[in-house]
């Protein structure tokens, strides 16, 4: 269903309604209605990773972009992010997956910004070592499967089917494997300077069956954030394997509730 003027204009009240999700789910906090949508992708994958979710969004009316995030270092993907959101003409929903929750914490304060998405993802405060607040948890399994040629990172094709994308059916875990981005080693070093995340109104996907990202980390990141939250029964992929739940939670974090 397409969104009209009528549903931009409801109020935060409306924005905040609860909606039907699998898992546990915590309180929604007030957004502006967006329709813009920004994605931000993490590593070990590219901007077409969004499609099953974008797939999902751009019927009920939402302007929806894929950054493609070049892995490189933090302040050239915080350009990568913040010139698309530049193009963007009103309110808009700024969504991350895994290493992308960096990018959305820090470019997260931009003024068309309204509201904040994790999925699954990276959401240090400001300054904040995040080697080493993932350090407190047990060490993912996928961490394990890191290579690397000279500064190049990839996951090895065994690590990315049982760890990255342990829920995917395998031909197409496969094939994601194959067009994954590589990353840089000096990409891992960043830490970002602002945590919009205190000023944002925020939602997070937990993967309750992650093994990339610890779910305890995941669920310790989302409570500190006091983050409209809710738990997929999921790998690290759940914007793949379970896109209907992540659209939802994001159609809601632009002021857009599903129907029930």
């Amino acid at each position: 269903m397409t969104m009209n003027r009528r549903m931009f204009t409801k109020t935060a009240t409306a924005a905040a309604a609860s909606v039907l999700l699998a898992g546990r789910t915590t309180a929604a906090q007030p957004s502006i209605p967006s329709r813009n949508i920004v994605f931000v992708h993490g590593l070990f994958a590219d901007g077409s990773c969004w499609a099953d979710v974008i797939a999902r969004l751009q019927p009920m009316g939402f302007h929806c972009t894929s950054v493609q995030n070049p892995l490189t270092s933090l302040p050239e993907a915080q350009e990568a992010v913040e010139r698309v959101l530049d193009r963007q003409d009103g309110p808009t929903v700024l969504v991350g997956h895994s290493f992308g929750g960096m990018l959305v914490t820090q470019c997260g304060a931009h003024p068309r910004v309204s509201a904040l998405v994790y999925v699954a993802a990276r959401a240090p405060d400001a300054d904040e070592d995040y080697a080493a607040l993932a350090g407190r948890f047990p060490p993912p399994p996928a961490s394990q499967g890191i290579v690397y040629d000279g500064d190049e990172g990839r996951l090895t094709e065994e690590a990315f089917l049982r760890d990255f994308a342990g829920d995917l059916p395998e031909a197409r875990a496969r094939v994601l494997h194959a067009v994954q981005m590589p990353f840089d080693r000096a990409l891992l070093a960043g830490r970002v300077d602002t945590a919009a995340w205190r000023t944002k109104p925020s939602h997070y996907a937990v993967s309750a069956a992650d093994r990339t990202i610890d779910p305890d980390l995941q669920r310790f990141m989302a409570e500190r954030m006091k983050a409209r939250t809710i738990e997929l029964d999921a790998s690290h992929l759940s914007l793949i394997s379970q896109p209907e739940a992540v659209s939802a939670l994001i159609a809601e974090a632009a002021g857009h509730p599903a129907e029930k």
